[in-house]
């Protein structure tokens, strides 16, 4: 027998008269002498439910969050009682047997709670219409980016989260092997080199919804340890092409997920590395004309940068964007002479002043990408890390390049929320801590021999 028969957010007049089984969480209760009310929620929205003489003794001991059952009757309100902005506005049900499933303690939540006591307990803060929005657009615009690439005639294909550590940037996250002692894992600060050679693969058209860990410090627009990203990788393939689709995927999410947002110009502008940096100071400048409207959308391109940093680190060049971005073949005689004149294939995706993509052209020739180590001052031990790229573009490599927005930054940008946090279901704390969960934790010692590790004692 089924345990409920409708959603609190499914009942309307046309089912009066029926008997109907609820489930879900006590929003509030409210006592008039021998009757009262409570009203019941899940995430399809609220019901309420009238309990009469008969069921009274049962309202002292219904808490608030308290899960329950209720059986009934769904009666038409009076018209004087019907409440508009609800779905369910227009009935309640007349409660003949409540049963409690599970009798919540008082919650440990308030409105003046810290930020680190909603992450301790996100599982009840997430109870909240905010986030539950949240999370359920989230959905909504991941299901709609993989329906849209898979009608362009992408594969879906994911790639190893345990990898190998390389110098591309960020701080990896190591992971011990305990079959290989005194040997690590990484994963992955994104799936760069993977895409790349699936290019080479012939999978000329990729995406993933890809989970990318950096060893960063945490920002309102950065969520420290792990953040999620739609990376895509497209063979024989301009950039004018990244960037066509890439706006066609934007301006139709837009449309279908977020339609009360408006985008202020399209097609996109597109605007120079150099004219940014001029104008703005910024290269990720806020095109809004109206920053007060948080339903405004301004999208721009930025386009032409340099393909390395302005200033060098320890004596060498530092990549722009990374070091498989491929310099535009106007300029390729220049690396030899004047590197820090060379520009590049690299794309930026801005949205009202948050950098929410990017990607590039890729190098697909192992002449120039050994080049490109050379000038980043890469030892052979550091081309070492990179071998299995230079042996694979021997073997047949297509011109390939792609882009890859950031699924929780672009989302903040379109909801308009404070912090990243907002948008993330189970997200870290700002000194990159699982408050729910008590992580980074100390493990059991015998775990720490399995791998050969001894920690050294603090002084």
């Amino acid at each position: 027998m089924d345990i409920r028969t409708h959603t609190c957010g499914e009942l309307t007049k046309k089912f009066v008269g029926k008997k109907v089984k609820l489930c879900g969480w006590i929003d509030s209760v409210r006592q008039q002498g021998k009757i009262g009310f409570l009203i019941l929620r899940d995430r399809y929205g609220v019901t309420q439910c009238f309990v009469g003489k008969e069921l009274s003794d049962k309202l002292a001991d219904l808490r608030k969050d308290s899960v329950v059952q209720v059986l009934g009757i769904v009666n038409e309100r009076p018209k004087n009682q019907v409440k508009k902005e609800l779905s369910t506005g227009e009935i309640e049900i007349k409660s003949e047997e409540i049963n409690v499933l599970t009798l919540a303690d008082p919650l440990p939540l308030d409105e003046n709670a810290t930020e680190d006591t909603r992450l301790k307990y996100r599982y009840i803060d997430l109870r909240k219409k905010e986030l539950q929005d949240a999370i359920r657009k989230r959905h909504e615009a991941v299901l709609f980016m993989r329906d849209f690439l898979d009608k362009k005639g992408f594969y879906e294909i994911t790639t190893p989260i345990l990898t190998k550590s390389s110098p591309e940037g960020a701080r990896d996250f190591l992971v011990p092997s305990r079959l290989h002692l005194g040997k690590f894992y990484a994963l992955p600060q994104s799936p760069q080199q993977y895409k790349q050679l699936l290019m080479l693969a012939g999978f000329d058209k990729y995406f993933q919804i890809a989970p990318c860990f950096r060893d960063e410090d945490a920002r309102a627009d950065r969520s420290p340890g792990e953040f999620y990203q739609l990376d895509m990788e497209m063979s024989f393939v301009t950039q004018e092409e990244i960037l066509k689709l890439t706006e066609e995927l934007f301006v139709n999410l837009i449309k279908k997920v977020f339609p009360e947002k408006k985008i202020t110009e399209v097609p996109f502008p597109r605007l120079s590395y150099s004219e940014v940096m001029k104008q703005y100071k910024t290269d990720k400048p806020d095109l809004r004309k109206n920053k007060k409207d948080s339903n405004e959308l301004a999208f721009a391109w930025i386009v032409d940068f340099p393909l390395f940093e302005e200033e060098m680190e320890n004596g060498h060049y530092a990549p722009m964007h990374h070091m498989f971005t491929m310099p535009k073949e106007s300029d390729l005689k220049l690396l030899d002479k004047e590197p820090g004149k060379v520009k590049s294939y690299q794309h930026d995706l801005v949205l009202n002043g948050l950098e929410v993509g990017g990607g590039s052209i890729r190098i697909h020739d192992s002449k120039i990408q050994e080049k490109i180590f050379d000038l980043i001052g890469f030892t052979k031990e550091h081309k070492k890390y990179f071998n299995h790229m230079l042996e694979a573009f021997r073997y047949g490599a297509p011109p390939h390049g792609g882009i890859a927005p950031g699924i929780d930054r672009v989302l903040m940008a379109i909801m308009g929320t404070k912090s990243i946090r907002d948008v993330i279901a189970f997200p870290k704390n700002k000194e990159a801590r699982d408050v729910m969960m008590g992580a980074p934790s100390e493990v059991l010692p015998g775990q720490l021999d399995d791998l050969n590790i001894e920690l050294k004692k603090k002084k």
